[in-house]
């Protein structure tokens, strides 16, 4: 039978009586599908392999303990046989052929006048591939479409509504990570993939806008430092009309939503207005930044807890030890403050501090310096946003520290040490 006799296409088989003739893991595996698909399944085989026999203990389907008979087609709509006897499989496809019964046959899928092919499903999408007659070649590429699906690397986007309540729409608030667009989710891609809209932040995977179709709306909404075109509410505001028009909306932001990323406040005001909201978490630029700079937040005898922050007003409150790290974030124009604030507090003038420009992006910089040296420095080079900071000995870790970073002891550093001005830039 060659690829081009068949001609695909999907049963509906709920409710519908189907026979299946053996007992073994090939006849279960297949009675697993029909049943699934709602379809009253008899089997017919003298003996019942363990699956097949709890599905008939738990009253799935009608267990006939005893050889195949003619018969058994009668009033059937579908016959799989699956004996491991190829004279009993094929008297049955040819029982089933004279009453016009399609028949799937184990045991000769060349003379057999249906083929199972290899199926998965993903969101409402079943995948049913077949292959010449080759079950693995059709499982590898059955796979292979549905993890593409899965990733968003295939379209999985509904083009038409049907059915009761296929109008409702929804928000996912999907962390994008901070910028390279492999650090977002599997489940926020996908989601990116489906979406009617997408409410995009300044941060995030921005290239992966390029990617979605034509008819997606982008609706932009990031924010800068003390620049915000689109009030928070305005954009709370947005995400709810665009759901209770029937739209899939994305509210792709970088970081993780629910980390510095008023994804609570969005969600809540649209569990508020009725609309349903899925939370993604991605990849916080508070944590994931530094590490790409080589910098861990905590490391064993260098730093055992740390502290976002975002406010020069809340450095108060955080621990001014060199073994507890500072991670501030949109901290750039108010960095010579903070830094004096820290100081003043007892951290040590000599304690580390790096700051990572861009993080995971081909002009990705890392700068080094101590809190005495950093603000200086960090004009000196124009450094800016988007940049994360880090402050505490874990900066001695990172490979693009000085090399008497790793050796000398900065904790009696003076305000007149030495400056360290070296600016370490990645390269793509």
């Amino acid at each position: 039978m060659a690829i081009q006799d068949i001609y695909p296409t999907a049963l509906r088989l709920l409710g519908r009586p189907v026979l299946v003739v053996g007992g073994g893991p090939v006849a279960a595996r297949r009675t697993k599908g029909l049943l699934d698909a709602g379809a009253r399944v008899t089997v017919v085989a003298p003996l019942a392999c363990p699956a097949l026999a709890e599905l008939a203990t738990a009253g799935l389907l009608n267990w006939e303990p005893r050889p195949y008979l003619p018969s058994d087609v009668d009033g059937v709509w579908f016959v799989q046989t699956a004996t491991g006897d190829a004279a009993v499989d094929a008297q049955v496809s040819a029982d089933a052929e004279a009453q016009r019964i399609w028949c799937v046959n184990a045991s000769d899928h060349e003379a057999s006048a249906a083929w199972t092919p290899a199926v998965a499903v993903v969101d409402d999408v079943k995948i049913a591939v077949n292959a010449g007659g080759d079950p693995r070649r059709a499982m590898a590429l059955r796979d292979a479409v549905a993890t593409a699906l899965d990733t968003g690397d295939l379209p999985l986007r509904r083009h038409r509504v049907s059915g009761t309540g296929a109008t409702a729409g929804s928000v996912a608030l999907v962390g994008g990570g901070p910028g390279d667009t492999g650090l977002i989710t599997v489940r926020g891609r996908r989601l990116l993939g489906q979406a009617d809209v997408v409410v995009a932040d300044r941060l995030g995977p921005r290239e992966l806008l390029a990617e979605l179709a034509p008819d997606v709306r982008v609706i932009e909404v990031g924010k800068t430092p003390g620049q915000h075109p689109v009030p928070q509410a305005e954009i709370n505001q947005i995400l709810v009309d665009e759901a209770l028009q029937g739209q899939r909306v994305v509210r792709l932001k970088g970081g993780d939503p629910y980390v510095l990323g008023r994804g609570g406040e969005e969600a809540e005001f649209c569990r508020q207005h009725g609309v349903e909201v899925e939370v993604v978490p991605g990849v916080t630029s508070a944590i994931s930044v530094p590490a790409a700079a080589g910098i861990p937040v905590t490391h064993r005898g260098l730093a055992k807890g740390f502290s976002v922050v975002t406010g020069h007003e809340e450095l108060s409150e955080v621990p001014a030890r060199a073994d507890h790290t500072v991670i501030l974030l949109m901290g750039v124009g108010q960095l010579r403050d903070s830094a004096a604030s820290l100081a003043r507090a007892g951290l040590p003038l000599g304690t580390p501090v790096g700051i990572v420009e861009n993080g995971y992006l081909p002009n990705q910089r890392v700068t080094i310096g101590t809190l005495g040296t950093i603000a200086d420095q960090s004009e000196a080079v124009g450094v800016a946003n988007p940049a994360v900071i880090v402050i505490g000995d874990v900066v001695r870790v990172s490979p693009f520290a000085p090399s008497h970073f790793k050796t000398a002891d900065y904790s009696t550093t003076t305000p007149n040490a030495p400056r360290i001005t070296k600016t370490r830039v990645l390269t793509p």
